[in-house]
């Protein structure tokens, strides 16, 4: 276990793909995120290396999804402290944090049905018009977007809306992309192809934490993995240490990765 650094006098606990990490573009400090009555994050401390592809992982209901969402002030984090490239974005508003560099895909995907795919699209190119090239790159991934270019989001299949919904995300360049089970209801064939978009994605400076159900595919794409259980980061290392290290898997997942599809 990689043993966590201090930030602020907090134990930070930094995804580690065993190359020396630089700065991180993300910190978690003791952060705490109640949903109504029910305390979920219990003091999460994270570091997630700029330019890196982590993966966070976890029992259901160990507070994955609720971090993503901490992150991108959907839920208000309680105490804590979140920064994002230097910048303290605890208390500021979702569509400031988008502008800021950090886009999302949820796992509902959140689609507008009403809208056609493009529609779609062009209200996530916030710096205006759709860019053609980068149309056409996403579409290398994803052709039946072209396909359903002009059909309502909410008549396409859910594999479809997930693609629609991930498209989104990258329309626009940004620093950060928090994913949440981006294989859920995908063709595996559509799963290779969203591990060549992430791949590309990461190689041009995309900073990509992915929370994921799908071992067999984070295990080839993840370089770090956090591990969450009861709303607290109790793991972090190497992806590659994990895979290959099965008592390690069962001790903090319960199962084991190989036998997990």
């Amino acid at each position: 276990m990689v043993q966590p650094r201090r930030v602020d006098g907090a134990a930070v606990h930094a995804f580690n793909d065993g190359r020396q990490a630089g700065d991180p573009i993300l910190t978690l400090s003791g952060v705490h995120t109640h949903i109504g009555q029910y305390h979920i994050l219990q003091g999460v401390d994270l570091a997630v290396p700029r330019g890196g592809l982590a993966v966070l992982l976890g029992r259901n209901g160990a507070g994955k999804t609720t971090t993503l969402r901490t992150i991108m002030g959907l839920w208000k984090a309680s105490s804590g402290a979140i920064v994002f490239d230097g910048r303290d974005i605890t208390k500021m508003a979702t569509p400031d944090i988008a502008r800021a560099g950090i886009a999302y895909v949820p796992e509902s995907m959140a689609v507008f049905s009403e809208l056609t795919v493009r529609e779609n699209l062009l209200l996530a190119a916030r710096s205006g018009p759709l860019d053609s090239a980068r149309v056409d790159w996403i579409c290398g991934f994803f052709p039946a977007l072209r396909k359903f270019w002009h059909y309502p989001a909410g008549n396409l299949s859910g594999g479809q809306k997930q693609m629609v919904a991930i498209a989104r995300a990258i329309v626009e360049p940004s620093r950060l992309l928090l994913v949440d089970e981006p294989t859920k209801g995908l063709a595996p064939a559509i799963v290779q192809s969203l591990m060549a978009a992430f791949r590309e994605l990461n190689d041009t400076q995309t900073t990509i934490l992915l929370v994921e159900q799908n071992f067999n595919f984070v295990r080839t794409l993840g370089d770090s993995v956090g591990v969450m259980d009861d709303g607290r980061v109790v793991h972090t290392g190497a992806m590659r240490d994990l895979a290959g290290d099965e008592a390690l898997q069962q001790r903090l997942l319960g199962l084991a990765l190989d036998t997990h599809q």
